[in-house]
């Protein structure tokens, strides 16, 4: 006779494994089940570089780390993974191999076999070999198109998620205050509103694709002295209130963002780092974050080493985790053995240490590296053979699709600005005519790329790895867009030189040419190899080098000058603000952006970007940004003169614009109510075209200096020729609203103007409205955005 045994249930899943619990219950149960290492293990990342043969990844070393023994550190567990990708070239199917293997790796190193998230940087595009280069922010500003900028997230996050990437460091949400800081480029644009709705859209799109957003830099960093990266921060409070935190305010209350990075700087004495006001008692209990915060890379140490708040590694650490910082990157520093010797001594509570690691573990939580289920095989891998060896999967995995790259020409052309034009744009394409293509950005296959654009941040230390992107030159677009056209080409002089030696060519071929095309601008690059990007800041806005000299020596052949500027930042021109033939303005548009550019010189695409920041007429004229109070703007009292040559939102079309009819509902409103608007906007011109209509708020007398006015939304209209929209703007009180004397946020009764125009220097219409009744406090609940929308047109 037989025995027969009953089959026996699989044993429970522990509480942290279950995926039906909430991620916040799933970190609690783990959290009870780990040592005091494993818990610290957590809270720090490892810098590592992907292997090209798809061998597991190797720690990079920096000058300002130590060697990391990860067969030492594996046991107890990792937090995180910076840059597999983006530290060397690897082909993307070899690189997600690589990181497939690491995951494996720590996840069978652990007892837990929690493996670690993976972070990159995707500030203009996935900064990884072989990527779509997209525009950089500042071109994204340009677009004033937040729906189009979700989509382009979007896309950069299915790109990163699919060869196993979890977080990425983006976006970027300083507001500019200086156009000499470096990373301008980085920014969105100078004004608040801007960048908010902007950098909310970057994060939906990101976020969507089920990539941890990271905003950055929290805050204060674009605010330094002098414009000098990482340079104190002297600003007052109520400057930070109202300029520089409603864009993180924004995209807290509105994005779902996951993680926020906190800033290098420090204001008024108090590093970000260490600034529990800030990171607890603003972002977390009176805005509701609830992700983590992560440091800007070395920020803990420096709170030891560059802000000498503390004395020791372990007293830095201790700092972080008391203001709020959950994670330490790029590498372990602070937050691993002198973090645990802090807490052995009793120096820092292991509640603080808790507090970090409940959040950490919440969102790999969230992001399924707890589940039972979780593979290491990233989507772009499955179905792979992945024992056939790492040439067989090489060149499978392109993350530069023909889609990626329509999307990039799409972000570029509308983020080209056309700054000025006497009527020489459009050049028919088909027209013969001699053009003479000069200056130093002609034939620079980089100069349409940011400093954190994988080919200039990474491909410029490995000079014999192929770019991994088409990236066509502006005189091969230009040859493309204008078949008919005998095209001569001079570079004139150097970015960054004063060598004028080539002035005689580029002067002859002008003067035997029909029109000039002057390509200007920048090399981006980092910590001084460049004219812009993270540390290379300018100690003025004149152009680069010689270039202002060539573009004057090309004004004097009275040969008609077409300028096109791709850089960095804006700059003064000189003469040429009032001289050149026309402007074209583009911000590093990445790898379509000189097809973008040769297409709006065309007609092919009507232009329809707007200014993200001032252009200065003087290059001295700085710190200057159009959101001053009046004793920032012209005045009689100094020899400096801070007006712009273009203004913030100014861009020209190919068409012309009426607006008129505008009707106010009523002209007062209660300071809880709101403010109702129409006005009529046509195309009076013979093409299709995009105007902006911009809404500015002006305060005329408030307890407080405040700025003279300050965009309170916008909207894109596109036209026919022909075509009238009549346009209907609902403006809340909440708008009106600004940091008092009490510091407090306040809504005060009182007079205001509604202007509405083409640009911040460029009013249409105007409506003089009152507030009435007693001043009201707001707080992170008011209202943030004014509504537009377009009437149906009237019946036949």
């Amino acid at each position: 006779m037989t025995d027969h045994v009953a089959p026996q249930s699989p044993p429970p899943l522990p509480r942290w494994r279950d995926p039906a619990l909430d991620p916040e219950s799933r970190a609690d149960a783990l959290l009870r089940e780990m040592t005091l290492q494993e818990k610290v293990a957590q809270l720090f990342g490892v810098w590592v570089g992907a292997s090209d043969e798809g061998a597991e990844v190797a720690p990079h070393q920096h000058d300002m780390e130590e060697a990391v023994d990860l067969d030492a550190l594996l046991p107890a567990g990792l937090g995180q993974l910076t840059r597999p990708f983006g530290t060397v070239p690897v082909d993307p199917a070899l690189g997600a191999l690589s990181l497939m293997r690491t995951q494996a790796r720590i996840a069978a190193a652990n007892r837990f076999g929690i493996p670690a998230v993976a972070h990159e940087e995707c500030l203009a595009g996935f900064a990884a070999w072989g990527a779509t280069a997209y525009p950089v922010p500042l071109s994204w500003g340009a677009t004033f198109d937040p729906e189009l900028i979700r989509e382009m997230a979007a896309a950069i996050g299915r790109d990163m998620r699919a060869v196993g990437v979890h977080q990425g460091l983006a976006p970027v949400l300083d507001v500019v205050r200086d156009a000499r800081w470096g990373r301008v480029e980085e920014t969105i644009g100078e004004d608040p509103y801007l960048v908010g709705t902007i950098a909310t859209a970057y994060v939906q799109g990101l976020e969507s694709a089920g990539i941890v957003a990271t905003l950055k830099h929290f805050a204060g960093y674009s605010a330094s002295r002098a414009g000098r990266n990482l340079a104190p921060v002297g600003m007052g409070r109520r400057e930070l209130a109202d300029v520089i935190l409603p864009p993180f305010e924004m995209a807290v209350r509105e994005s779902g963002v996951r993680s926020v990075m906190h800033a290098y700087t420090d204001t008024d004495g108090i590093p970000s780092a260490a600034d529990g006001d800030l990171l607890t008692g603003l972002l977390r209990d009176a805005w509701g974050f609830t992700g983590t915060v992560v440091a800007d890379y070395f920020g803990i140490a420096f709170l030891k080493t560059l802000h000498g708040i503390a004395g020791t590694f372990g007293e830095a650490a201790g700092a972080a985790l008391a203001a709020g910082v959950d994670v330490e990157l790029p590498t372990v520093k602070t937050f691993g053995a002198p973090l645990l010797d802090a807490v052995a001594r009793g120096e820092v509570p292991e509640e603080l240490v808790d507090r970090a690691v409940r959040r950490v573990l919440a969102q790999k939580a969230g992001l399924g590296l707890l589940d039972p289920g979780w593979s290491p095989v990233p989507a772009a891998l499955e179905g792979a053979d992945l024992t056939a060896g790492p040439e067989a999967l090489r060149g499978t995995v392109v993350l530069d699709p023909e889609r990626n790259r329509a999307l990039a020409a799409r972000v570029a052309e509308r983020a080209v600005v056309l700054l000025r034009n006497d009527g020489v744009l459009p050049l028919a394409p088909d027209a013969p005519r001699r053009i003479a293509l000069i200056g130093p950005t002609a034939e620079a296959p980089t100069a349409v790329l940011g400093c954190y654009s994988f080919p200039v941040h990474v491909g410029g230390q490995h000079p014999d790895v192929p770019l991994g992107i088409d990236l066509p030159t502006l005189h091969e677009a230009l040859r493309a867009e204008f078949p008919a056209a005998g095209i001569t080409v001079a570079a004139g002089t150097g970015i960054d030189d004063a060598a004028t030696g080539g002035f005689a060519e580029a002067v002859a071929l002008a003067r035997g040419a029909d029109l000039v095309i002057a390509a200007l601008g920048d090399r981006a690059g980092l910590f001084g190899r460049g004219t812009s990007g993270e540390g290379c800041d300018a100690g003025s806005l004149a152009l680069p080098g010689a270039q202002q000299q060539l573009l004057d020596a090309l004004l004097d052949t009275g040969t008609p000058v077409v300028a096109v500027l791709l850089s960095g930042r804006p700059y003064a021109l000189g003469r040429a603000a009032d001289e050149a033939a026309a402007v074209v303005q583009s911000f590093f548009p990445g790898e379509a952006g000189t097809g973008a550019i040769a297409s709006v010189l065309s007609g092919r695409t009507e232009p329809s970007g707007r200014l993200p920041v001032s252009v200065p007429r003087h290059p001295g004229a700085q710190p200057s940004t159009y959101l001053a109070a009046r004793l920032g703007h012209t005045s009689e009292v100094s020899s400096l003169d801070p007006a712009p040559a273009f203004g913030f939102g100014h861009g020209l079309t190919y068409t012309s614009f009426a607006w008129d009819g505008l009707a106010v509902e009523a002209a007062e409103a209660p300071t809880d109510g709101v403010f109702r608007l129409s006005l009529t906007v046509r195309n009076t011109g013979a093409r299709p075209g995009t105007e902006l209509v911009q809404l500015y708020l002006h305060d005329p007398v408030a307890s407080v200096v405040q700025p003279v006015q300050r965009l309170v939304g916008y909207a894109r209209l596109d036209l026919a020729a022909g075509e009238e929209k009549r346009l209907r703007v609902s403006v809340p009180a909440d708008l009106a609203s600004f940091t008092g004397r009490d510091g407090r946020r306040t809504v005060e009764p009182g007079e205001l103007e509604l202007r509405l125009g083409s640009s911040s220097t460029a009013p249409r219409l105007t409506a003089r409205v009152t507030l009435t009744g007693p001043a009201r406090a707001v707080d992170h609940r008011r209202r943030l955005h004014a509504e537009f929308t377009v009437e149906p047109p009237a019946p036949a």
